[in-house]
Protein backbone atom coordinates (compact mmCIF):
# COMPACT_ATOMS: atom_id res chain seq x y z
CA UNK A 1 0.00 0.00 0.00
CA UNK A 2 1.27 3.48 -0.83
CA UNK A 3 0.51 6.84 0.72
CA UNK A 4 -1.43 7.68 -2.43
CA UNK A 5 -3.83 4.73 -2.03
CA UNK A 6 -4.11 4.64 1.76
CA UNK A 7 -6.49 7.01 3.53
CA UNK A 8 -4.32 10.03 4.46
CA UNK A 9 -6.42 10.78 7.53
CA UNK A 10 -5.89 7.27 8.91
CA UNK A 11 -2.11 7.53 8.33
CA UNK A 12 -1.93 10.94 10.00
CA UNK A 13 -4.12 10.12 12.99
CA UNK A 14 -2.02 6.99 13.64
CA UNK A 15 1.13 9.04 14.30
CA UNK A 16 1.97 8.80 18.03
CA UNK A 17 2.74 12.49 18.54
CA UNK A 18 -0.66 14.09 18.99
CA UNK A 19 -1.61 15.67 22.30
CA UNK A 20 -5.36 15.49 21.75
CA UNK A 21 -7.98 15.77 19.00
CA UNK A 22 -6.55 17.08 15.72
CA UNK A 23 -7.80 18.89 12.62
CA UNK A 24 -6.27 18.01 9.24
CA UNK A 25 -6.17 20.23 6.14
CA UNK A 26 -4.38 19.71 2.79
CA UNK A 27 -1.32 21.85 2.10
CA UNK A 28 -1.15 22.66 -1.60
CA UNK A 29 1.94 22.52 -3.76
CA UNK A 30 3.53 19.05 -3.56
CA UNK A 31 4.29 17.28 -6.85
CA UNK A 32 6.24 14.36 -5.37
CA UNK A 33 4.18 13.72 -2.23
CA UNK A 34 1.09 14.98 -0.40
CA UNK A 35 1.38 17.51 2.42
CA UNK A 36 -1.01 18.38 5.22
CA UNK A 37 -1.24 20.92 8.04
CA UNK A 38 -2.40 19.41 11.31
CA UNK A 39 -3.79 21.56 14.12
CA UNK A 40 -2.86 19.89 17.40
CA UNK A 41 -4.03 22.10 20.26
CA UNK A 42 -1.92 25.24 20.20
CA UNK A 43 0.62 23.97 17.65
CA UNK A 44 0.70 23.37 13.92
CA UNK A 45 2.50 20.43 12.37
CA UNK A 46 3.26 19.68 8.71
CA UNK A 47 2.86 16.03 7.73
CA UNK A 48 4.38 14.81 4.46
CA UNK A 49 2.96 11.53 3.11
CA UNK A 50 4.72 9.48 0.46
CA UNK A 51 6.44 6.18 -0.15
CA UNK A 52 9.66 5.48 -2.02
CA UNK A 53 9.70 6.46 -5.72
CA UNK A 54 12.59 4.42 -7.12
CA UNK A 55 12.06 5.65 -10.69
CA UNK A 56 12.96 9.14 -9.44
CA UNK A 57 15.62 8.03 -6.95
CA UNK A 58 13.44 9.23 -4.06
CA UNK A 59 14.00 7.00 -1.02
CA UNK A 60 12.35 8.14 2.18
CA UNK A 61 15.14 6.90 4.48
CA UNK A 62 17.42 9.37 2.70
CA UNK A 63 14.88 12.20 2.85
CA UNK A 64 14.42 11.57 6.57
CA UNK A 65 18.18 11.56 7.22
CA UNK A 66 18.61 14.80 5.26
CA UNK A 67 15.60 16.44 6.94
CA UNK A 68 16.86 15.55 10.40
CA UNK A 69 20.34 16.87 9.60
CA UNK A 70 18.88 20.06 8.12
CA UNK A 71 16.74 20.58 11.22
CA UNK A 72 19.74 20.08 13.50
CA UNK A 73 21.78 22.49 11.38
CA UNK A 74 19.01 25.08 11.73
CA UNK A 75 18.35 25.50 8.01
CA UNK A 76 15.03 23.61 7.94
CA UNK A 77 12.15 22.85 10.32
CA UNK A 78 12.84 20.18 12.94
CA UNK A 79 11.57 16.66 12.32
CA UNK A 80 9.09 15.68 15.02
CA UNK A 81 8.53 12.11 13.88
CA UNK A 82 9.56 9.83 11.02
CA UNK A 83 7.60 6.79 9.91
CA UNK A 84 7.85 4.62 6.77
CA UNK A 85 5.01 6.48 5.01
CA UNK A 86 4.92 9.81 6.86
CA UNK A 87 7.13 12.51 8.29
CA UNK A 88 5.96 15.17 10.75
CA UNK A 89 7.79 18.52 10.91
CA UNK A 90 7.50 21.77 12.77
CA UNK A 91 5.33 24.29 10.93
CA UNK A 92 7.10 27.44 9.78
CA UNK A 93 4.80 30.45 9.49
CA UNK A 94 6.09 32.47 6.58
CA UNK A 95 5.87 33.40 2.94
CA UNK A 96 6.70 30.82 0.29
CA UNK A 97 8.92 32.34 -2.38
CA UNK A 98 8.14 32.85 -6.04
CA UNK A 99 10.95 33.02 -8.61
CA UNK A 100 10.95 36.82 -8.45
CA UNK A 101 11.53 36.64 -4.68
CA UNK A 102 14.54 34.38 -5.21
CA UNK A 103 16.02 36.84 -7.71
CA UNK A 104 15.39 39.81 -5.41
CA UNK A 105 16.85 37.96 -2.42
CA UNK A 106 19.70 36.26 -4.29
CA UNK A 107 22.36 36.92 -1.64
CA UNK A 108 20.17 35.51 1.14
CA UNK A 109 19.29 32.42 -0.90
CA UNK A 110 22.90 31.78 -1.89
CA UNK A 111 23.98 32.29 1.71
CA UNK A 112 21.50 29.65 2.87
CA UNK A 113 22.57 27.20 0.17
CA UNK A 114 26.21 27.76 1.06
CA UNK A 115 25.42 27.05 4.69
CA UNK A 116 23.71 23.80 3.65
CA UNK A 117 26.81 22.77 1.70
CA UNK A 118 29.17 23.60 4.57
CA UNK A 119 27.21 22.33 7.55
CA UNK A 120 24.69 19.63 6.72
CA UNK A 121 27.17 16.77 6.32
CA UNK A 122 28.31 17.23 9.93
CA UNK A 123 24.87 16.25 11.18
CA UNK A 124 24.04 13.33 8.87
CA UNK A 125 23.51 9.90 10.39
CA UNK A 126 23.42 6.55 8.65
CA UNK A 127 23.48 5.72 4.93
CA UNK A 128 22.67 8.48 2.44
CA UNK A 129 22.43 8.70 -1.34
CA UNK A 130 24.48 10.32 -4.07
CA UNK A 131 22.81 12.50 -6.69
CA UNK A 132 24.73 12.36 -9.97
CA UNK A 133 22.64 14.28 -12.48
CA UNK A 134 24.25 12.54 -15.44
CA UNK A 135 23.41 9.10 -14.05
CA UNK A 136 19.86 10.37 -13.41
CA UNK A 137 19.58 11.56 -17.03
CA UNK A 138 20.80 8.21 -18.39
CA UNK A 139 18.43 6.28 -16.13
CA UNK A 140 15.47 8.45 -17.10
CA UNK A 141 16.32 7.85 -20.76
CA UNK A 142 16.10 4.08 -20.21
CA UNK A 143 12.72 4.52 -18.51
CA UNK A 144 11.39 6.78 -21.27
CA UNK A 145 12.49 4.24 -23.90
CA UNK A 146 10.71 1.47 -21.97
CA UNK A 147 7.59 3.62 -21.68
CA UNK A 148 7.66 4.47 -25.41
CA UNK A 149 7.58 8.13 -24.46
CA UNK A 150 6.32 10.75 -26.91
CA UNK A 151 9.92 12.08 -27.09
CA UNK A 152 11.61 8.67 -27.46
CA UNK A 153 12.99 9.61 -30.89
CA UNK A 154 14.84 12.56 -29.32
CA UNK A 155 16.62 10.50 -26.65
CA UNK A 156 19.84 9.79 -28.63
CA UNK A 157 20.32 13.52 -29.27
CA UNK A 158 19.60 14.42 -25.64
CA UNK A 159 21.97 11.74 -24.34
CA UNK A 160 24.70 12.99 -26.67
CA UNK A 161 24.20 16.51 -25.30
CA UNK A 162 24.38 15.14 -21.75
CA UNK A 163 27.74 13.49 -22.52
CA UNK A 164 29.13 16.80 -23.75
CA UNK A 165 27.86 18.53 -20.61
CA UNK A 166 29.33 15.86 -18.31
CA UNK A 167 32.77 16.24 -19.88
CA UNK A 168 32.46 20.03 -19.67
CA UNK A 169 31.72 19.96 -15.92
CA UNK A 170 34.89 17.94 -15.31
CA UNK A 171 36.15 16.89 -11.84
CA UNK A 172 33.94 18.02 -8.97
CA UNK A 173 34.10 18.97 -5.32
CA UNK A 174 31.71 16.84 -3.27
CA UNK A 175 29.16 18.32 -0.86
CA UNK A 176 25.77 17.19 0.47
CA UNK A 177 23.25 19.24 -1.51
CA UNK A 178 19.53 19.93 -1.65
CA UNK A 179 19.27 19.30 -5.41
CA UNK A 180 15.76 20.73 -5.88
CA UNK A 181 16.05 24.49 -5.50
CA UNK A 182 12.63 25.53 -6.72
CA UNK A 183 11.42 28.89 -5.41
CA UNK A 184 8.63 27.19 -3.42
CA UNK A 185 11.23 25.39 -1.29
CA UNK A 186 12.34 28.69 0.25
CA UNK A 187 10.23 30.08 3.11
CA UNK A 188 10.76 33.58 4.55
CA UNK A 189 9.43 33.96 8.10
CA UNK A 190 10.15 37.70 8.15
CA UNK A 191 13.44 37.28 10.00
CA UNK A 192 15.27 34.55 8.10
CA UNK A 193 15.02 32.00 5.30
CA UNK A 194 14.28 28.30 5.60
CA UNK A 195 14.86 25.57 3.02
CA UNK A 196 12.36 22.68 2.90
CA UNK A 197 11.64 19.45 0.97
CA UNK A 198 14.67 17.16 0.96
CA UNK A 199 13.30 14.44 -1.36
CA UNK A 200 16.27 14.66 -3.75
CA UNK A 201 19.02 15.51 -1.26
CA UNK A 202 22.35 13.77 -1.71
CA UNK A 203 26.07 13.99 -2.35
CA UNK A 204 26.74 16.18 -5.36
CA UNK A 205 28.77 19.06 -6.72
CA UNK A 206 27.80 22.54 -5.48
CA UNK A 207 27.47 23.53 -9.14
CA UNK A 208 24.25 21.53 -9.42
CA UNK A 209 22.49 23.50 -6.68
CA UNK A 210 23.82 26.74 -8.16
CA UNK A 211 22.73 25.76 -11.66
CA UNK A 212 19.33 24.73 -10.34
CA UNK A 213 18.94 27.98 -8.42
CA UNK A 214 19.53 29.87 -11.65
CA UNK A 215 17.53 27.70 -14.05
CA UNK A 216 14.54 27.28 -11.74
CA UNK A 217 14.23 30.99 -10.98
CA UNK A 218 14.85 32.85 -14.23
CA UNK A 219 18.33 34.24 -13.60
CA UNK A 220 19.97 36.14 -16.46
CA UNK A 221 23.70 36.29 -17.25
CA UNK A 222 24.33 39.15 -14.82
CA UNK A 223 22.43 37.27 -12.07
CA UNK A 224 24.54 34.19 -12.79
CA UNK A 225 27.80 36.09 -12.45
CA UNK A 226 26.60 37.63 -9.19
CA UNK A 227 25.46 34.20 -7.97
CA UNK A 228 28.89 32.69 -8.62
CA UNK A 229 30.65 35.62 -6.96
CA UNK A 230 28.34 35.36 -3.94
CA UNK A 231 29.10 31.67 -3.55
CA UNK A 232 32.82 31.50 -4.37
CA UNK A 233 33.63 34.96 -2.97
CA UNK A 234 35.62 35.96 -6.03
CA UNK A 235 34.79 37.08 -9.56
CA UNK A 236 34.05 34.05 -11.78
CA UNK A 237 36.57 32.99 -14.40
CA UNK A 238 35.55 31.98 -17.92
CA UNK A 239 36.37 28.36 -17.01
CA UNK A 240 34.01 28.46 -14.01
CA UNK A 241 31.28 30.11 -16.09
CA UNK A 242 31.52 27.30 -18.65
CA UNK A 243 31.34 24.55 -16.01
CA UNK A 244 28.42 26.32 -14.34
CA UNK A 245 26.53 26.74 -17.64
CA UNK A 246 27.08 23.05 -18.40
CA UNK A 247 25.54 22.11 -15.06
CA UNK A 248 22.71 24.60 -15.59
CA UNK A 249 21.89 22.83 -18.88
CA UNK A 250 22.06 19.45 -17.14
CA UNK A 251 19.71 20.72 -14.44
CA UNK A 252 17.16 21.75 -17.07
CA UNK A 253 17.51 18.46 -18.96
CA UNK A 254 17.05 16.47 -15.78
CA UNK A 255 13.93 18.49 -14.86
CA UNK A 256 12.52 17.90 -18.35
CA UNK A 257 13.09 14.15 -18.23
CA UNK A 258 11.76 13.98 -14.65
CA UNK A 259 8.50 15.49 -15.87
CA UNK A 260 8.33 13.28 -18.95
CA UNK A 261 8.72 10.17 -16.76
CA UNK A 262 6.08 11.56 -14.41
CA UNK A 263 3.63 11.90 -17.30
CA UNK A 264 3.21 8.12 -17.31
CA UNK A 265 4.34 7.16 -13.82
CA UNK A 266 2.86 9.70 -11.38
CA UNK A 267 -0.58 9.48 -9.74
CA UNK A 268 -0.45 13.10 -8.53
CA UNK A 269 -2.85 15.54 -10.20
CA UNK A 270 -0.45 17.89 -12.00
CA UNK A 271 -0.10 19.04 -15.62
CA UNK A 272 3.16 17.25 -16.31
CA UNK A 273 2.81 17.57 -20.11
CA UNK A 274 2.81 21.37 -19.97
CA UNK A 275 5.67 21.30 -17.43
CA UNK A 276 7.69 18.94 -19.67
CA UNK A 277 7.22 21.13 -22.72
CA UNK A 278 8.10 24.30 -20.82
CA UNK A 279 11.32 22.78 -19.49
CA UNK A 280 12.27 21.22 -22.83
CA UNK A 281 12.05 24.66 -24.44
CA UNK A 282 14.19 26.16 -21.67
CA UNK A 283 16.75 23.36 -22.02
CA UNK A 284 16.98 23.84 -25.80
CA UNK A 285 17.60 27.57 -25.32
CA UNK A 286 20.26 26.97 -22.64
CA UNK A 287 21.92 24.22 -24.70
CA UNK A 288 22.10 26.48 -27.76
CA UNK A 289 23.62 29.26 -25.62
CA UNK A 290 26.15 26.81 -24.14
CA UNK A 291 27.25 25.68 -27.60
CA UNK A 292 27.75 29.31 -28.58
CA UNK A 293 30.18 29.77 -25.66
CA UNK A 294 32.72 27.56 -27.44
CA UNK A 295 32.32 29.51 -30.69
CA UNK A 296 32.78 32.93 -29.11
Amino acid sequence: MSAHTADPEILIRALPIWRGPIDIAPLLGGITNKNYIVIDGDRRVVVRLGGDIPVHGVMRFNELAASRAAGTAGVSPNVLYGAPMAMALEYISGRTYESEDVRQNRKRCVGLVKRVHRELARHLRGPTLAFNVFHVIRDYAHTLAEDESRIAAQLPRLLAASEVLEKSVGPIDLIFGHNDLLAANFIDDGRRLWLVDWDYAGWNTPLFDLGGLSSNNGFDAADDDALLEDYFETAPTDALRRRFKAMLCASLLRETLWSLVSESRSAIDFDYVAYSDQNMSRFEDAWAAFQQMDKA
